[in-house]
């Protein structure tokens, strides 16, 4: 249930942090190598984090020849995350892939130009390439992500990822120029929380694929509501830079929230937002009410 999200963690230089975790989750690949953007990268802000790594990775084949065999001797499942800036080039990588959990299709990042085939285009393109489950990853900036999660699904997605970070600026205080190399960057941190609650409770009332939920995630709590509004997964992001030791720790939370509320699982509690205008929430315990989506999760 749950995993970091991409590029919030190194496996390889924190095994034991990913070992805690139900699945890792990689930095997004690829075809060819990228450098990433010009420094600075990173800035904090008062209420979260702004990065402009810009996709910085080995590229395709070092990842599959190098990283991969190194990844799988970690012995928790692995999800991959694929970039590109064409269909072809994310349905070319999700081609190379094997004995994976999943894919995830990251489909916003920020902080590169996008690709200029729609996301339904990327994901048909993927689903005709691969038969492993496709998972996408969409901007909470869209302007109707409930729209955008139904032309994902009927395109082959087997899930959704919620969300990608929110472009953000930060300026010196003294130059009032932009702190980052690039200008902006994706911004992430607790302020991102009330926005993926919002992706996550419209999506999963608009389809029937399992979402992985993430944005803001500190706590057990802020996990049980990432499911009540509809996530059957949750990842978490920024919290793993300044507590790597939180899976753990939420965990243990969760566990607390959970019997707190006299729920015998956390996802009993599951689609528990959209059933509140109808009847109480203690009525998904007992199995009343109908959650949104199909209840189906990848086992991470």
């Amino acid at each position: 249930m749950l995993l970091n999200a991409s590029g919030c963690l190194d496996a390889l230089t924190a095994p034991e942090v990913a070992r805690s975790l139900d699945g890792f989750v990689t930095k997004t690949i690829t075809p060819e190598p990228r450098e990433g953007n010009p420094p600075v990268r990173i800035a904090e802000t008062n209420a979260g984090m702004l990065n402009s790594i810009g996709l910085a990775n080995p590229g395709r084949e070092r990842f599959l020849t190098e990283s991969l065999p190194t990844l799988r001797e970690l012995g928790v499942p692995l999800w991959v995350s694929v970039g590109g800036f064409s269909a072809a080039e994310y349905a070319e990588t999700c081609a190379t892939l094997e004995g994976v959990e999943a894919i995830e299709l990251n489909l916003s990042c920020p902080n590169v130009d996008e690709a200029p085939d729609s996301a339904a285009a990327i994901v048909s393109a993927c689903r005709a390439a691969t038969s492993l489950p496709l998972y996408a990853k969409l901007s909470p900036s869209a302007w109707d992500i409930a729209e955008a999660a139904r032309a994902i699904e009927a395109a082959g997605a087997d899930g959704l990822s919620l969300v990608n970070t929110l472009r953000g600026l930060a300026l010196d205080e003294r130059t009032l120029l932009p702190r980052l190399g690039r200008g902006t960057g994706g911004y992430s941190g607790p302020a991102l929380k009330p926005v993926a609650l919002a992706a996550v409770y419209a999506c999963s009332a608009a389809v029937g694929i399992p979402i992985v939920g993430m944005g803001g995630v500190q706590s057990g709590l802020d996990v049980l509501e990432l499911i009540a509004a509809g996530a059957s997964s949750v990842a978490l992001g920024t919290i793993l830079f300044s507590d790597p030791a939180a899976p753990a720790r939420i965990r243990s939370e969760l566990a607390a929230e959970t019997a707190a509320r006299d729920l015998g699982h956390p996802l009993d509690a599951r689609g528990a937002a959209h059933s509140s205008l109808q009847m109480g929430v203690s009525d998904f315990g007992n199995g009343r009410g109908k959650k949104p989506g199909n209840g189906r999760k990848v086992t991470a």
